[in-house]
Order: C-alpha cells, then structure tokens, then sequence
C-alpha cells in the first residue's frame, strides 16, 4: 500500500460511529448497509455482530454478496448544516471474510471492542470478520486543507447555538494552542456558580510531552488492574490501554479540573458536611461546563475524560499535585482532527418530571 493511500485511510477520522458498505451479488444489483468499523494498517475490519437480525451472520445479504463478488465500496460521511464542513472518504476495494482464529480476526476483535464498548459483552469472537482491503480512495471536503479555525468563526453564535454545537472530539491537530486561548477558557470558568463563592476547584493545565506520558503511563497501570479484577478479557484491555495513551499524549493541551475543599465550610454534622462536599462537586461541573463552552466559542474542540475520578491519588502523586486538589476529569483541547462525536439527546418534553 502508498504512503499516500495509507495517508487517506488515515483520513477515515477513527472517531466515526457508523459508515456505509456497498455490496453487490454476482449480478451487480447492489445493496447498501451502515456498519460499525475498526481500522489498522490501511486495512478496514467489520464485525457480523449480535444486534438482532432476521438471519444468522453467514446468511446477511452483505456476506452472501461478498462471497459472490468481492468488489466494495466503503463510506465514511460527515454532515452539517454548516455546509462549509461537508466531507466524506470513499474506499474502493476488495473484501473478504477472516474466520476465527486468522490473524485479521485475532487483530481486528479488540480494536473493534475497544472502539464499541457495546462489543465487549457480545461474543463478535465467535463469528467471522468483514476485511475490507482498500485498491483506491477519493477524499473530499468542502473547504479543503483548511487550517485550525479561530474565534472568528463561532463568535457570532447565540448562546443556543454554542449550547447545541458543543460537542466531543477524541483526537486533534498537532497545532499548539496558544495559552491565551487555554486561560481565555479558564477566564470563564471562574465565573460559574460555587457554594458561598468560595470556588471550591483549580485548573492544572499540562502541555510537557514528558507530563502527558508519566500520566498516561501511571493511569494505564490502575485502569489495567482495576480492568484485571472485572475479569476483562486482556487483549481487549490492552488495546483499549493503547487507544486511551494515545489520546492523552497526542493532544495539545490537557486540563485536569480538581475540587479544592480547603476554603468550604466546615459543619459540626455529617450529614451538612456530606451536602458541602456534594454542593463543591456541582459547582466544579458548572465551571467544566464553561470552560468548555467558551472553548468552542474560540473555535476549540474539546473532550471530557472521567477516568481521574477512579484513580484521582494516582493521577495526583504522578503530576506531584499539592496537597487538597482531588482530580475528577481529564479536559482534551486542541483543534480536533476527527469529527466530533455526536450522541443522541432527549427531547425537554421527556426530561421534565412535573410544570405546574
């Protein structure tokens, strides 16, 4: 495979939940179908999963088809209502099925675990797995080679609309970004609410390459052995380890919130005291909240990480933080290089519980 193919491939934006595979029988009728993906090496994996189907996997219309006439086309789309950020990659190639215990299937089950979390408790290990190998690729986007983009571009937003643009991105741009950007951000979280105002949390903002590593490193080893006593099968806890390093490392700047319990009050009660702490925990996700909304307002993506809250001493004694700051989230900024991940939200209609 080129260098420039593979660069392609690369294009496909790993973040993508869904993409579409064209089959057609050995008459050429064709049949079109979303699938989930993984991909390694140029090579695109599909799994013939458990979600309900009127067949068992060997007889979907997809592997009938591929067994027929191993010609495909593989889909990767983006769509906004902001047109200027249309894109797609389409794949041409050929396909093939890889039965258990091949070395396509031996890679391709845990990257697509480690994609999925719905796959971990699906035996996909049991069935065979779609390979798709690229012979071509045509990429193409609205606004092409376009740089990171600035405040120029969401500044005008009304508060709806950053609220609704707002989203997740997992992996970004090597571009730094510059530190008037990151304290812009931190600017407003300081305005969010907080018990008696006494703003119970601080900012530690990293962007040493060596801090990345020595943190990603320390949560890795906890993550593994907290994944060890689930009874979590190790090569999907590896690649899952390896996926998450990457994250972490590779983006521009991380900013790990943390509760500060110094400056809140102190009751003679339990109970008042446990409401204290509960208020300080609130208040640190309204400035998260800020922060990240100011983020997109500056034409940054962002990405909000949970795992500091399982292994917060960990993450405290690997970046030597000073005594009281409790990590409870990883903050990811930078200028996403993936579309943003984009989950389905509830209506307000089935969020509220009672309008009197």
């Amino acid at each position: 495979m080129t260098h420039d193919l593979r660069s392609k491939i690369y294009d496909l934006r790993l973040d993508a939940r869904v993409a579409r595979l064209a089959t057609a029988d050995a008459a050429g009728r064709p049949y079109v179908v979303p699938v989930c993906f993984a991909e390694s090496g140029g090579v695109i994996y599909i799994a013939l999963d458990a979600k309900p189907k009127s067949v068992p996997p060997a007889r979907l219309k997809r592997v009938r088809n591929i067994l027929a006439n191993p010609y495909v086309s593989f889909l990767v789309d983006t769509y906004s209502d902001d047109w200027s950020r249309l894109s797609y990659v389409q794949v041409n190639g050929t396909a093939a099925l890889a039965e258990t215990g091949s070395e396509h299937h031996t890679v391709a089950i845990p990257l697509l675990r480690d994609k999925y979390p719905q796959y971990i408790d699906m035996p996909i290990e049991r069935e065979p797995v779609i390979v798709i190998t690229p012979t071509s690729v045509h990429r193409w986007q609205a606004v092409p080679n376009s740089e990171p983009k600035g405040e120029e571009d969401r500044a005008g937003l009304d508060f709806a609309a950053l609220v609704r643009g707002r989203h997740v991105v997992r992996r970004f741009r090597p571009a730094p970004v510059p530190r008037e950007l990151v304290e812009a951000t931190i600017e407003a979280a300081r305005w969010a609410p907080s018990p008696h105002g006494a703003q119970p949390w601080r900012f530690v903002v990293i962007t040493r390459p060596e801090l990345k590593a020595r943190l990603s490193e320390a949560m890795s080893a906890e993550w593994r052995r907290n994944l060890a006593m689930d009874g979590g099968d190790r090569e999907a806890t590896e690649a899952r380890a390896r996926a998450s390093h990457a994250r972490i490392v590779n983006t521009p700047v991380l900013i790990i919130p943390c509760l500060y319990l110094a400056d809140s009050q102190v009751y003679p009660d339990q109970k008042r005291q446990e409401a204290e702490v509960t208020m300080a925990v609130q208040s640190l996700g309204a400035a998260i909240q800020n922060l990240l909304l100011s983020a997109y307002s500056l034409g940054l993506d962002t990405g909000w990480m949970c795992a500091p809250l399982f292994c917060s001493e960990v993450v405290a004694d690997a970046l030597g933080l000073g005594e009281g700051l409790i990590p409870h989230a990883l903050i990811q900024m930078g200028w996403g290089a993936v579309d943003p991940l984009r989950r389905p939200h509830k209506p307000a209609a089935e969020l509220i519980v009672m309008y009197e």
